[in-house]
C-alpha cells in the first residue's frame, strides 16, 4: 500500500528506506563467512546465497549437522536464515523459499518434494500465472504432470528448461563468487558504543567473516588490524586502531576472538564508536594438518595440540603483558653462558624453528646446563676453600672448564675473555646450583632447580 494509508492504519509506523548497496555488502560479507564450510559459493540477487556442500559432509559429520551449523552461523552473523538443502540449486531455492527444511539428498526424491510447493515460489508473471491457473494447477505437482513440450509453447522455453534443472535432468552452471584479494569488512554498529568490552560482540562476527575468508583461501593471518570510527563530532581522532598479533599463522575463530577480548579489556576508547573496520592484508599460506594413522602414538594431532596449546598461551600472555614483554630463547653458538643464548620473538615456540641453522656447541654438549641463568653472577664467600652459600656447598660433579671470548674483550657491554671452571653444587636447602671459580673466586651462575 502506499505509505501514506499505512500512516493512517498505524500513526507510530517507524519507516526505514531500504539500502541496496548495503544488502549487496551483507550477502558478500555473509559469502565470505561461508568460506568455512566449502568455496563452491554463488551469489544470487538479490538475497540469496547458494552453497555447493557435497564436498563438505563428511568433514562436518553428515548432512544434518552441517544445515544446522550453516543456520545457526547466520543466526550468529545477525542474519535470519531460510534454508533447504537439495542436490540441484533451483530446487534447494523453491524449497527454501516455501519453508520448506528438511533435507533432500536423493534425487530421486525431488518429485515428491517439490510437487508439494505453491506456485508462488517459481516467482512467475501474472500472465503466466494466470494461465497455469486456467489448467487448474495450483501446486508445482500439477505443473509437472503436464507435458513439458506444451508447456514450453505457452509458457516458454525457459519456464521448462527450469522445471528441468531444478529436477537435475539439465546442467545447472552458476557463476561463482570470488573471494576478494584483501580482505576489508566494514560493521555499522546500530547503536553508539562507549565501552570497549562491548565491542566484542561485533568484533567476534568481523573475525568469523575472516576466518571463512581464510579457510576458502587455505591461509592464515599472524596479524589483523581492527579500525573502530568515532562518531562524527570527534574530529580530534577519527579512527583507533588494535592489531592483533599471534604466534603464527591461524585461522580459528576462538584464538582470534579469544585475544580481541582481552586486548578490548584494556583499551580505553577516546569517543564512541560507530563503525567496526577488520582489516588482514597479509595472509599466509596454512594447509591442513595430517594426523597420525594411529592415534596415541606422537605426532600428528598430538603434536598439533600441543603446538596450539604453546601458542595460545603466549597470545594471552602478550595481550595481557604487552607483546614486548613476552619472548622465546633460541640457541646461539657461543662457549660463554651469557651469549650462548638471545630473545627472541615467541612465533619460534609454535612453530619449533630453530633459530640458528649452524653448529652450536651448547646443543651438542653432554655437560648439562640449567635453564634459569643469573643477569650477573653473584660472588660466594669462600671458607677453607669451599665456597658457601648458607653454609658449605657439596660439588657433585665438575670442573668444566670454559675459556674463551678474547675476541671482544674491551667492548663496551661484552662479555670479553674468560676463563672458568663449572661445577654443579648443592646447598644445605637441597639446592641444585651452577657455580664457576675464576681468579676473582667462587661465583653463582645458574640454578637447576
Amino acid at each position: 500500500m502506499r505509505l501514506a494509508g499505512a500512516w493512517a492504519l498505524l500513526p507510530g509506523l517507524h519507516v526505514q528506506e531500504r539500502d541496496g548497496e548495503r544488502e549487496q555488502a551483507a550477502l558478500k560479507r555473509l559469502a565470505c563467512w561461508a568460506g568455512s564450510f566449502t568455496s563452491e559459493i554463488c551469489l544470487e540477487q538479490p538475497q540469496t546465497l547458494l552453497l555447493e556442500v557435497a564436498g563438505s559432509l563428511r568433514l562436518f559429520g553428515g548432512a544434518p549437522i552441517l544445515f544446522e551449523r550453516v543456520v545457526q552461523g547466520c543466526g550468529e552473523q545477525g542474519f535470519t536464515a531460510q534454508a533447504a538443502l537439495a542436490p540441484t540449486p533451483l530446487a534447494a531455492q523453491w524449497l527454501a523459499l516455501a519453508g520448506d527444511h528438511a533435507p533432500c539428498l536423493d534425487l530421486a526424491d525431488l518429485p515428491q518434494r517439490l510437487g508439494a510447493l505453491p506456485l508462488a515460489v517459481l516467482n512467475l508473471s501474472a500472465q503466466n500465472h494466470s494461465r497455469l491457473a486456467g489448467f487448474g494447477a495450483r501446486l508445482l505437482g500439477d505443473v509437472l504432470r503436464l507435458p513439458r513440450a506444451g508447456l514450453a509453447r505457452r509458457l516458454g522455453a525457459a519456464f521448462a528448461t527450469d522445471l528441468g534443472r531444478a529436477l537435475g535432468e539439465l546442467p545447472d552452471p552458476r557463476a561463482r563468487f570470488v573471494f576478494p584479494e584483501r580482505f576489508a569488512e566494514r560493521l555499522e554498529l546500530p547503536a553508539r558504543v562507549e565501552n570497549a568490552l562491548a565491542l566484542g560482540f561485533a568484533g567476534r562476527r568481523l573475525v568469523g567473516v575472516l576466518c571463512g575468508w581464510l579457510a576458502a583461501r587455505s591461509g592464515g593471518v599472524s596479524e589483523c588490524r581492527f579500525e573502530f570510527e568515532h562518531e562524527r563530532a570527534t574530529r580530534q581522532q577519527p579512527t583507533s586502531l588494535l592489531t592483533l598479533s599471534f604466534t603464527g599463522a591461524t585461522r580459528n575463530a576462538e584464538r582470534i576472538g579469544r585475544v580481541l577480548i582481552e586486548r578490548l579489556q584494556r583499551l580505553e576508547l577516546p569517543a564512541a564508536v560507530e563503525v567496526l573496520t577488520l582489516r588482514a592484508e597479509a595472509p599466509e599460506p596454512l594447509p591442513g594438518r595430517t594426523g597420525g594413522l594411529f592415534a596415541g602414538h606422537g605426532g600428528g594431532e598430538q603434536g598439533a595440540a600441543a603446538d596450539d596449546s604453546i601458542a595460545v598461551l603466549v597470545e594471552r600472555l602478550q595481550a595481557r603483558l604487552g607483546a614486548d614483554r613476552v619472548h622465546g630463547l633460541a640457541v646461539v653458538a657461543e662457549h660463554r653462558p651469557e651469549n650462548a643464548s638471545r630473545s627472541v620473538v615467541p612465533t619460534l615456540l609454535a612453530s619449533r624453528k630453530p633459530s640458528y641453522k649452524g653448529h652450536s656447541s651448547a646443543l651438542h654438549a653432554n655437560a648439562p646446563r640449567p635453564l634459569w641463568l643469573l643477569l650477573r653472577p653473584q660472588a660466594l664467600s669462600e671458607l677453607g676453600g669451599r665456597p658457601q652459600r648458607g653454609g658449605p656447598l657439596q660439588l657433585l660433579a665438575g670442573p668444566e672448564r670454559i675459556e674463551s671470548g678474547w675476541w671482544d674483550a674491551g667492548e663496551a657491554g661484552a662479555v670479553g675473555d674468560v676463563r672458568r671452571d663449572y661445577f654443579i653444587g648443592m646447598s644445605q636447602r637441597s639446592e641444585w646450583l651452577w657455580i664457576y671459580r675464576s681468579e676473582a673466586g667462587w661465583f653463582l651462575h645458574g640454578f637447576f632447580s
